[in-house]
């Protein structure tokens, strides 16, 4: 007899393992919903506002190059830093910036490679609006309210001025709001409060300063903790953050830079710099002082916000969900303000969200205390007299507010349409490309750090592009440097060079002696490109001279020449010596070889002023210059001739005209054209 089949039970229907993460997204969403309509336009405005015209507003400035170039570093260099890292921050912060550019390329996606790392920050501060957003619905506040309060996070200008600039800030503000909202938690306190201590550590290795949050974040958390495991998870926090502050001190000691040493840096000397020998930012009566300088630039950009964050602040002490938030501000505006001490341009950074948090929060409370009022007049709520006081001080507040709102609106627009219109970048962007045209790729360069990365791409070797704060802080630099300033072929001075003129004395010693061949932009803005004189600027000024006067020479007798052919105006400019040596030589070589007619003898973008470097030839022995958009046959036998030092650096078309560069013209020796 046969066995009997074995029947199988068919498997139950479901969803596949594959499925399962898909149909928790779509239930979280669905679940959640109403919050991100609230949340999304946020997060589009915020996008849009901080992303359109990154490149053209704020300037870029030296501390954005600095963080950028030491992500580079990291990733393309497999180095801490450009140059040699000194404990200065720790260095998480760029470190996040460099796993952000390799994961998604932006390196490669920009020209400019600051640029790549303001792509960088601006995610993050996308990512803190969202736990901004969070928070304040933790703390209480409706989905409506909430919003408020992330818009004016990422629309108030001085928010945006800040956003937009490579800060380490930037990148910490994330953590640190991860770090108050897990400890807000009321489920699972033990990894709530492990994470909120995992994120702080990240913040406080992210930007040093942020270690002034942490008696609050201790009060959130002893406020938020149930009372039967509170030691614990208290002590389970304390040992996690303990052991991430440790890690930064292995680092150190690992390297064998943890305490001072002959010939090393060391982790001790950094804290030593930051916390006592670096130089305080002045007193607040005093009006040139660097203190007034930074709050002023703060004033400048929102005083609005400014001014009802410092008030809602006070007023947040009145409103317990608020309090600790409240406490954080004053806390932070008072320790800022302290006799001596030194005030980062970039500190405003970590007050902006909770100023946004309590503006909207205590706006928030005081509309509904507002509404209570109007019921209790109306018989339906009784109110004692505490409650009166309080109710009338919120209610001075949100009429302040709504006063500020109004005023704001004016205010934003203008400075809005500036980030997202304005180019003030250009000047920068300008240098490196004169730079790019008119230096050889041997020669020595001394620059703010914003364009150190770029001008590395373009061909340089590192050791050619000195970040000017290095030559005279950093031995090794010094070292490839024996002659200090004398080294370098050209100094590019902005901004941040011209405020400290005592600080670097090799540096000021190259701007004193150099004179300007290029400059671009004007105001703060300004950037000028100028070309060392290793004998000094006298020599420098009196070569200039002479070349002028011999210029001039040449330039009269050429006038006179009847085969060259030119406009009045252009042979007013040859006669007064405008005209570089080696144009006036092959337009003298020309003249007696059959002919010419000169167009004009076109400004080099950036060298209004200067010594004019490039002619426009429309004919050549009678016949045109250019047959269908290319050079003639005449003219291309021409460029063909031209060798030694009447090559020209650079040949073009332009309309009917060819149009010939010369390399600039040796400061040393005004007879001598220049190599490169």
């Amino acid at each position: 007899m046969s066995a009997p089949a074995i029947t199988r039970p068919s498997p139950v229907s479901g969803p596949t393992t594959a499925s399962r993460p898909a149909r928790r997204l779509t239930e979280w969403t669905r679940r959640h919903a109403r919050s991100l309509l609230w949340l999304a336009p946020v997060l589009v405005v915020g996008a849009v506002v901080n992303l359109v015209n990154i490149g053209g507003s704020p300037q870029r400035i030296d501390d954005e190059g600095t963080y950028t170039a030491q992500a580079w570093a990291v990733a393309h260099l497999g180095e801490l830093a450009h140059y040699t890292y000194w404990y200065d921050h720790p260095p998480l912060g760029w470190l996040q910036i460099a796993g952000y550019t390799q994961l998604t390329g932006a390196f490669a996606r920009w020209d400019v490679a600051v640029l790549a790392a303001r792509e960088a920050v601006i995610v993050a501060t996308l990512i803190a609006t969202v736990l901004l957003w969070v928070l304040a619905r933790r703390v209480g506040l409706s989905r409506g309210v909430a919003s408020a309060a992330g818009l004016i996070f990422v629309l108030s200008p001085l928010a945006v001025q800040f956003h937009r600039t490579v800060y380490l800030d930037n990148i910490a503000v994330p953590w640190l709001l991860a770090a108050f909202l897990l400890a807000t938690n009321r489920r699972g306190q033990l990894a709530a409060f492990a994470g909120s201590a995992v994120a702080f550590g990240v913040a406080v290795l992210t930007k040093e300063t942020f270690l002034l949050a942490l008696p609050v974040l201790v009060w959130v958390m002893v406020r938020s903790a149930h009372r039967e495991t509170r030691r614990y998870t208290l002590s389970v926090a304390t040992t996690v953050l303990v052991l991430i502050g440790g890690s930064y001190l292995l680092l150190a000691a690992v390297k064998g830079e943890l305490f001072s040493g002959a010939g090393r840096v060391s982790l001790m000397d950094g804290i030593t710099f930051q916390l006592g020998s670096r130089e305080g930012s002045g007193s607040l009566t005093d009006p040139d002082s660097l203190l007034n300088r930074t709050l002023g630039l703060w004033w400048q950009l929102d005083q609005v916000v400014i001014v009802l964050g410092l008030l809602a602040a006070v007023a947040a002490l009145a409103l317990p969900r608020l309090r600790p938030y409240g406490v954080l501000v004053l806390g932070l505006v008072l320790f800022m303000l302290r006799p001596g001490g030194y005030l980062p341009v970039p500190y405003v950074i970590a007050l902006l969200p909770f100023a946004a948090l309590l503006i909207a929060g205590v706006v928030d409370a005081a509309v509904r205390v507002f509404g209570r009022r109007r019921a209790a007049r109306s018989g339906a709520v009784r109110q004692g007299r505490p409650r009166r006081a309080l109710a009338t001080g919120v209610v001075a507040v949100a009429a302040i507010g709504a006063i500020g709102a109004v005023a704001a609106v004016p205010l934003w627009t203008t400075q809005l349409r500036g980030f997202l219109l304005a180019d003030l970048d250009r000047p920068l962007r300008s240098a490196q490309t004169w730079l790019a045209e008119n230096a050889s790729r041997d020669q020595r360069l001394i620059v703010d750090d914003a364009m150190w990365v770029d001008l590395v791409r373009a061909g340089w070797d590192r050791d050619n592009v000195i970040w000017y704060y290095k030559l005279d802080t950093d031995p090794a630099v010094r070292a490839e440097s024996p002659n200090g300033w004398r080294d370098a072929d050209y100094v590019v001075t902005t901004d941040s060079m011209r405020t400290f003129p005592g600080a670097f004395p090799e540096v000021q010693q190259a701007i004193d002696n150099s004179v300007v061949v290029a400059s671009f932009g004007e105001g703060a803005q300004a950037v000028e490109v100028r070309r060392v004189v290793a004998s000094g600027s006298d020599a420098g000024g009196d070569a200039q001279d002479q070349a002028a006067a011999v210029r001039a020479e040449l330039g009269e007798q050429l006038a006179a020449n009847p085969g060259l052919r030119l406009a009045d105006t252009d042979r007013d400019l040859l006669r007064d010596g405008q005209v570089t040596a080696p144009v006036v030589s092959v337009l003298g070589a020309l003249a007696g070889a059959g002919g010419a007619t000169v167009s004009g003898f076109p400004v080099v973008d950036g060298e209004e002023g200067q010594a004019l470097r490039q002619v426009s030839i429309s004919r050549i022995d009678g016949g045109p210059a250019v047959v269908d958009g290319a050079p003639s046959t005449d003219a291309s036998a021409l460029v063909a001739s031209l060798s030694g030092a009447y090559a020209p650096q650079d040949v073009r078309v332009s309309g009917d005209a060819v149009v010939l560069r010369y390399p600039l013209t040796n400061l040393q020796d005004p007879t001598e054209r220049n190599a490169s």
